[in-house]
């Protein structure tokens, strides 16, 4: 099939023309993730979630949020100060949009530290876990403070005292601060009047008491409140009438042109020396700072009255994320869940072997285990007869069992060559560090393709086997990421189908080579041809309906943004095809419009686990065809990614069909279904029986171990 082939690139440009699309109807990007953001912020308020991890889901609320500001926000403030000022494909100008988040993102942060001081401090204190605030320490706990002041943080504190020697100081993206309002002479005899105390990262923000001191098993308090209260003994002679804690979010993107460097890698590290003091954001502040001394950050920050965030509580609200893993409180947390391992996997299986006889493997993570993927480069880098490794890593957190393989399989003498994406975001500099190790190891190192992030999941092997050379693979929706494997839903399989290997061949073919790569046989491929294929195949589900078929769409991602599908997706609906989509975060179609998207359903479903799998089904005439893939629907996985998709058949098709999109259709605990206007609205079981997909699933994985 032509729309399988590489070689040429699919346009963006066109595809993102305001006049192709001009009056199509589409939500705002930026204020559809802020509406993702809220329903994660539910999860904090949600009664049937545990205590803890409720307190988890504000911490990821916040953390989201900062990187939102760091992100899209920052680039919507460069628009605008570089004068661009044109309505983007939604009709809103960068203006427009930045009024539009300011708004809801107070509102946010109001909700969030309403939540955190009426409902999770009091009902943590219930369970007797407690965080002291200074104005209710006893003797005993300001004692304690004082001396653990003086040993452990007072050594590292460098307080500022602010004049035309000790200007304004650079402060890092997202540090903790304080600025003291001084009344005294200094030791020198001036007035004083400003000053600064930075609190370095390598102090908790959140610290244990003991509870021979504090009275209950889980003490806390906050670092904040520990230097507030002892500030006064870093200004001798000086009287502090004012401390208030402060936050600087700052642009972290990293800019690249990647067309003009010589060395992607050097350019990159250049440009991270600078991400911590990008151009300011967001100013968080405490609630009861004056406005003057606001209104002073402010020009140092070059801020305007809208980015400023006053909040009552700590400013770095985040930084509680590890709170539930310090508190030994199983009931106060989701219950304990073992990933499934097949039985098959539990004799030390020759792994081969074992996708020989059952091709396609399929593994639902993390309800199933991930231990089977991490076996196939585990067994072919101690296997004498795997002559070849090649493997695409994106994200793989610290001590990788995946670099470790490699590592081990390049001792050994096998050709192994990993495709590693530096651009990752907020994972660069590690990545850069992995690049270094894989290279001392003699393992050939690749960066991906000029312009274009390598996002594609997949692992290669070359095996001989009776005088011939056998390809396995794996390939999932997923990173190489033992970690995230327990905690995101994804999809993996192995397989040793020869279309299939070859494909995969082909691709790594052309990330190191850069030639070519012609007639994919299974494989659909971005930035060649995933987009028209897409649109090829809902204009199959649209023809069917028009001539009176059943038409149906059934999709699931993390975000739906190219309007080009947007647009497909509406006509299709409007020929009477049935188009149920399950997205995630941000999603800029608006379904259920009058004579447009009315047979367009959008639900997002969170839970426990972060759902990250992209499958996408289509009816056929009843010849049904899946797809797993890496690629969300949006302009850059079509066109400046490099993304697979990958067909599934019988079995292996129905099952995912069913454990991935049917039953999140049906999940009426734990989704939220999208209006015209762009709100969502949590389902609620009513006469039905409560049913949580990802309940459904652990439910399924959790119990007896069971034959495959």
């Amino acid at each position: 099939m032509s729309s399988k082939k590489g070689g040429s690139k699919e346009t963006l440009p066109e595809q993102w023309s305001r006049r192709k699309y001009e009056g199509l109807p589409l939500a705002n990007r930026e204020l559809s993730f802020l509406a993702f953001n809220t329903r994660v912020l539910a999860l904090a308020s949600d009664s049937q979630v545990p205590l803890l991890e409720r307190l988890r889901f504000l911490c990821i609320s916040s953390s989201n949020l900062d990187e939102f500001f760091e992100i899209r926000v920052a680039g919507l403030l460069q628009k605008i100060q570089g004068g661009m000022e044109a309505a983007g494909i939604d009709g809103l100008s960068p203006t427009q949009e930045l009024d539009g988040i300011n708004k809801e993102c107070q509102d946010l942060v109001e909700q969030q530290y309403r939540l955190l001081n009426d409902v999770l401090l009091p009902e943590l204190a219930e369970e007797d876990i407690r965080f002291f605030p200074r104005q209710g320490w006893d003797e005993k706990i300001q004692a304690w403070v004082k001396d653990f002041f003086i040993s452990n943080i007072a050594p590292v504190l460098s307080p500022l005292g602010l004049d035309p020697a000790h200007p304004f100081p650079r402060i890092t993206n997202k540090s903790l601060s304080f600025i003291i309002d001084l009344r005294g002479q200094d030791a020198f005899g001036r007035d004083s009047g400003f000053a600064l105390v930075r609190a370095p990262r390598s102090l908790p923000r959140v610290i244990r008491v003991p509870s021979e001191i504090c009275g209950v098993r889980d003490g806390f308090v906050f670092l904040s409140s520990i230097v507030h209260s002892q500030i006064g003994s870093l200004f001798s002679g000086m009287d502090p009438v004012g401390v208030y804690q402060f936050k600087v979010t700052r642009n972290s993107d990293l800019y690249v042109s990647e067309e003009e460097v010589a060395n992607l890698r050097r350019a990159l590290e250049a440009e991270l020396v600078q991400r911590n003091f990008g151009q300011a954001v967001r100013l968080e502040v405490a609630s009861n700072c004056p406005k003057r001394i606001i209104k002073y950050l402010q020009r140092q920050f070059k801020l305007s009255e809208e980015s400023v965030y006053r909040v009552d509580g700590p400013v770095n609200l985040n930084r509680l994320f590890a709170i539930p893993d310090e508190i030994d409180r199983p009931d106060l947390k989701y219950p304990a869940f073992t990933p499934h391992v097949a039985s098959s996997f539990e004799s030390g299986v020759n792994l081969f072997e074992h996708i020989s006889q059952r091709s396609p493997l399929l593994f639902h993570h993390p309800y199933e285990s991930y231990l089977p993927v991490i076996e196939l480069i585990t067994q072919a880098a101690a296997d004498p007869d795997v002559l070849a490794i090649k493997q695409t890593l994106y994200r793989t957190g610290e001590r990788s069992l995946f670099v470790s393989a490699l590592m081990e399989a390049s001792r050994a003498g096998k050709d192994v060559t990993v495709v590693i994406e530096l651009r990752a975001r907020f994972d660069e500099e590690a990545n850069i560090a992995l690049a270094t190790r894989l290279q001392e190891a003699g393992i050939q190192v690749v960066y991906g393709v000029v312009g274009f992030k390598t996002h594609a999941k997949m692992l290669l092997v070359v095996r001989r086997e009776k005088q011939k050379l056998v390809r396995y693979v794996h390939v999932g929706t997923g990173n190489y990421h033992a970690t995230t494997a327990r905690a995101y839903t994804d999809i993996s399989m192995l397989t040793n189908n020869k279309a299939i290997t070859e494909d995969v061949h082909r691709v790594f073919m052309q990330l190191t080579g850069l030639g070519q790569t012609l007639n994919l046989k299974q494989l659909v491929q971005a930035p060649f041809a995933l987009h028209k294929y897409i649109l090829e195949r809902i204009a199959k589900e649209t023809e069917i309906a028009i001539e009176g078929g059943e038409g149906h769409v059934i999709a699931r991602m993390n975000s739906l943004v190219d309007p080009g599908v947007i647009q497909a997706l509406y006509r299709a609906s409007q020929a009477g095809v049935k188009v149920e989509l399950v997205v995630r975060g941000i999603c800029m179609l608006k379904p259920g419009l009058p004579k447009l998207s009315e047979n367009i359903r959008v639900v997002s479903v969170l839970g426990r686990f972060l759902e990250h799998s992209r499958i996408f089904w289509f009816n056929n005439r009843g010849r049904e065809k899946l797809y797993l893939s890496s690629a969300d629907w949006m302009p850059r996985n079509f066109f400046n990614r490099v993304e697979i998709a990958v067909p599934l058949e019988d079995e292996a098709l129905e099952r995912v069909k069913e454990e991935c999109l049917d039953i999140y259709l049906k999940d009426n605990t734990f989704a939220w279904q999208l209006n015209s206007d762009g709100k969502y609205d949590r389902l609620e079981s009513d006469q039905d029986e409560p049913f949580s997909a990802q309940q459904f699933l652990i439910n399924r994985y959790g119990g007896e171990h069971v034959t495959d």
